[in-house]
Order: C-alpha cells, then sequence, then structure tokens
C-alpha cells in the first residue's frame, strides 16, 4: 500500500511545475490575455477565431516544457478568463464556460503528447528534426477540432452555435484559426527559447544572395499572379502561392517557408480585420492555413533530409576514421615488433657498457651512462606503445570499474562544463572489476554520458554502480522531460556504445526509472580481485 502511494505521489510530482516553470505560466498568461484579446479582431461565429495567435503560445509552452503541464495550462487560462469577466461565477452557465476554455487545451497536449510517443518509436524521417515539430502543429489544432465535435452537436450552448451550418462554420473558423496562430506564432517563440537556453544559436553566415533572390522572385511572381487574376474578377487563388512557398520550402528548410508565409501572412490579414463577410474572410483564411501547413511541412521535410544526410556524412567520417586508426595501428605493432627485439639487445649491452666503464677515463664513462639512459628511454617508449598500439589493445585485461569511470568523467567534465552540467558519481566498490579493454569501453561510457548530458534538463548526470551475482551493472541517469532533445543525431555514439558492450560480452538496456528520470544502464561480467 506503501509502494502505490509513493507511487502516486511520484506520478502527481512529475505533472506539478517544477521551479522556475511558475515564472514561465505567468507570462504565458499575459502573452495569452494580449493575444486573446488581438484576435477578436477577426472573431467567427460563436467563440472561435479566424485567427487565433493565443494558440501558437500554447503549443510552444506543451512543446518546450512538456505535456505534463496541461493541467496548469488549464488553470492558467480558465484564472485569465476569470479576470477578464469571460467567467463570472454570478452567472449559472461558469462550468460550461471552463469546460469550454479546457477542452482546447488538453486537446493539444495530448497530440503533443502522442506526436512525441510516435517520434520516439519511430525510425523515418518522421522522427527526425524538426518533423515531429511539424506534425504537432497540424496535428494539434486538428485535434481540438475533433474533441470539439462532439460538444458541438451534444452541447451547443458550449460553443454557443445552434444550426449544422454556423457549427460547421464555427468548427472550421476555430481549425482554420488555431493553424494560423500555431504556424505564425509558434516557431518563433521555440526559437527564441532555444537561443537562450543556448539549444540553438544564430546563424554563422549569411544566406546565399542568389538564394535570397531566388526565393523573393518566386514569392513575388506567385503573388503578382494572385493579384492580377483578382484584377481581372478571377478570385483569389491560393495554389500559386501553395506551390511557391513549398518550392522555397523544399529548396531552403524551414525558415525560409516560415519568412514567406509570414510575408503572405502580413498581406491577407490585415484586409480581412473588421467588418467582413463570414464566408469571404474564411475562404480567404483557409487558403491562408492551407499554404501555412504545405509550406511549413515542406521546410520541415527539407530541414530533417538535410540532418539526415549530415548525420550519415558524420557516420561515414567515423567510419572511415576508425578504418584509417585500424589500419596505423596495424603497421604501429608491425614497426614495434620489429624495434623491440634489437632495442632490448641495444639497451642490455647499453647497461653492460656502463657497467664495466665505471674505472675508465671520465669522459668514457659518462658517454656510457648517456647511452644507458637513452636505451633505458627507448625501452620504456616502446613498452608503452605496445600497451596502446599492441596486443593489450586486442586483449581485455582486469579493470577496476572506479578507475574506469575516474577516466570517462575526466573526458566528459569539460562538455559538461559548457553545458551547465554537473556529474555525480556515487561511491563505488574499489574491488569491483570487469575484464575489459580500457580504451574501447571507456568510449563506449562517454558516448552514453555525452548523450545524458545533451538531453538532461535539469543540470545534472547521475553514476551508479551496483553488483549482481556475477555481473556488474553501470546505470547513467538523467532527468529528461518529454522534449525535443538538443541534438537530433542518428544514435551513432549509442550504436557504438552498444557493439563495445556486446563485444566484451555485455548488454546495454534503457530503462524509465521514473516519470521523467532515463537510466541507461551496462551490465558487464564481474572479474576478479583487481589487485
Amino acid at each position: 500500500m506503501n509502494g502505490s502511494s509513493e507511487w502516486g505521489r511520484s506520478r502527481l510530482a512529475a505533472w506539478r511545475p517544477r521551479r522556475g516553470e511558475w515564472l514561465v505560466l505567468l507570462g504565458y498568461g499575459a502573452a495569452f490575455w494580449a493575444l486573446h484579446h488581438l484576435a477578436a479582431l477577426w472573431s467567427g461565429t460563436g467563440y472561435y477565431s479566424l485567427w487565433f495567435p493565443a494558440a501558437g503560445v500554447r503549443l510552444a509552452l506543451f512543446w518546450r516544457f512538456g505535456a505534463r503541464l496541461t493541467a496548469a495550462a488549464v488553470a492558467t487560462e480558465i484564472l485569465v478568463q476569470i479576470l477578464g469577466g469571460v467567467i463570472a461565477f454570478d452567472r449559472p452557465d461558469w462550468p460550461t464556460e471552463m469546460m469550454r476554455v479546457a477542452n482546447p487545451v488538453i486537446a493539444y497536449g495530448v497530440a503533443v503528447a502522442l506526436v512525441r510517443a510516435l517520434a520516439r518509436r519511430s525510425r523515418s524521417s518522421l522522427a527526425t528534426a524538426p518533423m515531429p515539430l511539424g506534425l504537432a502543429s497540424v496535428a494539434a489544432p486538428l485535434n481540438a477540432v475533433l474533441v470539439a465535435v462532439p460538444w458541438a452537436l451534444l452541447r451547443p450552448e458550449i460553443t454557443n452555435v445552434r444550426s449544422a451550418r454556423e457549427i460547421i462554420a464555427s468548427l472550421t473558423a476555430f481549425g482554420v484559426g488555431d493553424l494560423l496562430g500555431v504556424l505564425l506564432v509558434a516557431p518563433p517563440l521555440l526559437y527564441a527559447a532555444d537561443l537562450i537556453k543556448g539549444r540553438a544559436s544564430l546563424p554563422r553566415h549569411s544566406p546565399r544572395p542568389a538564394a535570397v533572390a531566388e526565393a523573393v522572385c518566386v514569392l513575388a511572381a506567385s503573388l503578382g499572379l494572385v493579384a492580377t487574376l483578382a484584377a481581372i474578377d478571377l478570385g483569389l487563388p491560393a495554389t500559386p502561392v501553395l506551390l511557391a512557398i513549398a518550392w522555397i520550402g523544399l529548396r531552403f528548410g524551414r525558415a525560409a517557408a516560415w519568412g514567406s508565409i509570414v510575408v503572405t501572412a502580413v498581406l491577407v490579414l490585415p484586409e480581412t480585420a473588421g467588418a467582413m463577410a463570414l464566408d469571404a474572410r474564411l475562404a480567404l483564411h483557409m487558403s491562408l492555413a492551407a499554404v501555412a501547413v504545405v509550406g511549413y511541412l515542406a521546410g520541415s521535410f527539407a530541414d530533417a533530409e538535410a540532418r539526415a544526410v549530415a548525420a550519415v556524412a558524420r557516420r561515414d567520417r567515423m567510419l572511415f576514421q576508425a578504418e584509417r586508426l585500424k589500419t596505423l595501428r596495424a603497421m604501429s605493432v608491425a614497426v614495434i615488433h620489429e624495434i623491440s627485439q634489437p632495442l632490448s639487445t641495444l639497451s642490455i649491452e647499453a647497461r653492460h657498457l656502463a657497467d664495466i666503464s665505471r674505472d675508465a677515463d671520465p669522459e668514457i664513462r659518462d658517454t656510457a651512462v648517456l647511452i644507458e639512459r637513452k636505451a633505458d628511454t627507448l625501452a620504456t617508449l616502446v613498452r608503452r606503445l605496445r600497451r596502446f598500439g599492441g596486443r593489450a589493445v586486442d586483449e581485455p585485461s582486469v579493470l577496476p570499474v572506479a578507475v574506469l569511470l575516474d577516466s570517462v568523467v575526466a573526458l566528459a567534465r569539460p562538455e559538461a562544463a559548457v553545458a551547465g552540467v554537473s556529474i555525480d558519481i556515487a561511491p563505488v566498490d574499489p574491488d569491483l572489476a570487469v575484464m575489459a579493454q580500457e580504451v574501447e569501453l571507456a568510449q563506449a561510457l562517454f558516448n552514453l554520458v555525452r548523450n545524458a548530458i545533451q538531453a538532461c534538463d535539469d543540470h545534472r548526470v547521475g553514476i551508479s554502480v551496483t553488483c549482481q551475482d556475477d555481473s556488474v551493472a553501470i546505470a547513467i541517469a538523467n532527468h529528461c522531460v518529454d522534449h525535443p532533445l538538443a541534438y537530433q543525431g542518428m544514435g551513432v555514439g549509442s550504436l557504438i556504445a552498444r557493439t563495445i558492450v556486446g563485444a566484451h560480452g555485455g548488454r546495454l538496456s534503457r530503462v524509465r526509472t521514473g516519470p521523467a528520470d532515463i537510466a541507461h544502464i551496462v551490465t558487464l561480467p564481474r572479474a576478479g580481485d583487481p589487485a
């Protein structure tokens, strides 16, 4: 019973805002209030708006801090509506108003959680950043519309619409407004947050003039074509602009696509604010939403493809470097083998020469001692080279776990210091040892520690060691809320670590030790006393 209550308290704590996030929620409430009032210029039927920028702030909050803040976001939006007079406890409909406010927030949290779960389990391009964010930007508004459908049909007082035409118009306006709000507002907010946290950096180089000129010409030509068609009373078709922005996104990535979408929105949104027929406004905003969705997803796909190509190239460079090192090691082994025997003879003869010249002329004696010292130095160097490049590299030896972890932490500490992450090592039994090749196993553990440094969100990585029968388990743990990692690769470091651990007769596993706590556990056969 006590275990169940402890588990319940830990789950509740995982969904509670942490220290520092209360300030974020305060800022979220202020931004939501301001943007909610701004959306009144594009209000559609009932509660919904044809451009709802507050939805972009909501998605940015969930994507940056995780769906665990859903309950806190619901409470924040309800409080904002209470302070604004939208929800009043002296009116009998206040429970309905609260439900109307809470439904889309919960829908956004569920959509973000599902997209992240899909990204974690998928091995396709959908899991490569920034495609998961692009999917969430489309899925969250659509999920909010799906959640609103039964309430609009069964509880029309929640949406303030009655007829079937009003229901369809309101739900369409709801989805279109949220899509536009998310795609126009969320990307710059998330980019600014990553800049502040150091997870992103400003571009090192300005865009190529030719690329800028191409994007400007393509977008200007499409807008000019639409304006020409409108001037001759052929309507405002979205196809030319949609194709142009899709081309820009596929050619130059998400940032260029988003910039083109913003330019188009700046031209369209002011024309649709204020008094305007609902059907005309809805048609324009639906066209703008289609342009935004296609352009943003095209740019996200281009960025994801570029990341995948870069990761493959990086993997190929690593494999090529590994092959070169393997070849150089084989050559060094051959060279060391060839010089070790004559050097041993030289060292013995130099020592003998120094012994028999003790009573000789001082100049001869000093020269003999110098030759002996240089020969010993060369012999020591060759022994070290044999240890690092010869037979000891291929054959494991008894290695104390404490010594291994000390070397790994020494390698990882500079990168951890740059990221502001501390590495905590639990006390290790000095008698625990494994049969391992030190350099390779240290590389495997370093890869795992480095991944933990990049993924942790509480600036702390823990390393602990436990002994289970004839095996030793090394756990590298970090706290990681469900948000995309700052470093998006192809898992080459983990793959190398798994290969090395497997070659040592061990296994690498990934387990959840808490609602947001992850540990990578390296289990290896235990060796005898290192002494």
